[in-house]
């Protein structure tokens, strides 16, 4: 039987691969091996588990933050720093790249909605970008990678779910990827420094505007209410006035005021936000239904003990399963959503890593980095679809060479978190 219950895990790949919705698949696939080989009767405890997920407290927080993203987008906050940013950094070589990285990690403070920031900077910064000589692999791969910043730095939907899926307090998770957050915006910013010290005319500078003369004060009303709005919602985790579900509640209500303060709240903008934060939410919570219906009937049927029994037997021990571990969540983010390998392959490995005596912690975050590489790997990388559609002059190979560079960052950056986990569990230890 354990070895049918791999065959139902590739069962469920291919038909993902060809094409079927996620959710259903996953329900689908396990109804259909579960009655075969563990007779119907043992769906009895499938409702409890769905009547868990309904429930989850922590889980709450996925539609308080999508919703303060959505209302962000619609506030015009990320054209005003857009502008403002890039005619601050602009005078250098290279700085409006710099600028786009800098605006690209303050949306994900704040919205934390990835194909909200690209398409945002794709509109606004990439034709300034090529007007001013730009290379457009090096204009579209620091959009794109930019953009992917909101899975990695708090407040994060992928850390939200991952810490429900592996048991580890969201709070902390939170606290732990700020670093390996800061890290990367300033890996992008280092890389793109380089480059146009090396090759000026790929990331030429900008002459100066005559309007500049209040720029100072400009910048401060651009930073001031974003900044305002990180500081409550991560602000109040970090120094445990609330929980994540109780800050994402605080964002949600600070990012509905400061629309209401720029005139950007209407009834229309209000209805789409609800309209998307429950599409999107819907989405996640039947997907993660139809994966516990799959992980129900993969370990009745014994499948994670032979997939311990596997890793176990290796040599190298935990270190080797921790390697293949990454390897896999690697390769498979060229071809599945970060949300399905979130529910479909970490509550698999995650009980192994545990056994193994690995920080769940530092395991959780090392796969929402690895995560992060899916939006921009392809073929089927969120990212460089969003970029192409907001931008259809770039050609798709010039989008696929320009985000090579920021792959090799996020890997490098992950190879430093496996190679030196003091990196990531120092500031929750400080916090502790």
């Amino acid at each position: 039987m354990e070895v049918w219950a791999l065959v139902m895990f590739a069962a469920l790949f291919v038909l993902l691969l060809v094409g079927f919705p996620v959710a259903f698949t996953l329900g689908a696939v396990a109804l259909g091996f579960g009655s075969i080989f563990l007779g119907l009767d043992f769906f009895n405890l499938l409702p409890l588990r769905i009547w868990g997920i309904m429930t989850n407290f922590t889980l709450l927080a996925v539609p308080l933050f999508v919703f303060m993203g959505v209302i962000l987008e619609k506030s015009g906050i990320a054209e005003e720093l857009l502008e403002t940013m890039g005619r601050l950094f602009g005078r250098v070589r290279g700085g409006l790249a710099i600028s786009v990285v800098a605006v690209g990690a303050l949306l994900a403070a704040t919205t934390g909605v990835v194909g909200a920031s690209v398409v945002t900077m794709a509109v606004i910064a990439l034709p300034a970008m090529l007007k001013h000589g730009y290379a457009p692999t090096l204009a579209s791969g620091t959009i794109a990678a930019s953009g992917t910043l909101g899975q990695i730095i708090p407040p994060s939907i992928i850390l939200i779910l991952l810490g429900d899926v592996i048991g580890v307090p969201v709070g902390q998770l939170f606290v732990a990827a700020a670093i390996p957050g800061m890290m990367l915006v300033f890996s992008y910013m280092a890389y793109i420094a380089f480059i146009a010290w090396r090759y000026p005319e790929l990331a030429p500078a900008i002459k100066a505007n005559p309007n500049d003369g209040h720029l100072g004060i400009q910048v401060i009303k651009s930073l001031l209410p974003p900044l305002a709005l990180v500081l409550a919602v991560l602000g109040s985790i970090f120094f445990g006035i609330a929980s994540p579900t109780e800050s994402a509640a605080v964002g949600a209500l600070g990012a509905i005021i400061l629309a209401l303060i720029r005139g950007r709240l209407n009834l229309a903008n209000l209805q789409q936000a609800l309209q998307q934060t429950t599409r999107l939410t819907s989405m996640v919570f039947l997907i993660l239904i139809g994966a516990t219906a799959f992980g129900l009937v993969f370990v009745g049927m014994g499948g994670d003990n032979l997939i311990f029994e596997l890793f176990d037997g290796l040599p190298g021990g935990k270190w080797s399963f921790l390697i293949i571990s990454m390897l896999l969540i690697f390769v498979l983010g060229f071809f599945l959503d970060f949300i399905e390998i979130c529910f479909i392959v970490v509550p698999i490995i995650a009980p192994i890593a545990i056994h193994m005596g690995l920080d769940p912690l530092w395991f959780a975050l090392l796969i929402a980095l690895n995560l992060q590489t899916s939006f921009l790997t392809p073929p089927f990388g969120f990212s460089l679809f969003y970029l192409k559609a907001s931008a259809p002059s770039l050609e798709l190979t010039t989008i696929y060479r320009g985000v090579i560079p920021f792959i090799v960052i996020q890997v490098v950056v992950l190879g430093i978190l496996i190679g030196f986990p003091e990196v990531a569990l120092w500031l929750p230890g400080l916090m502790e």
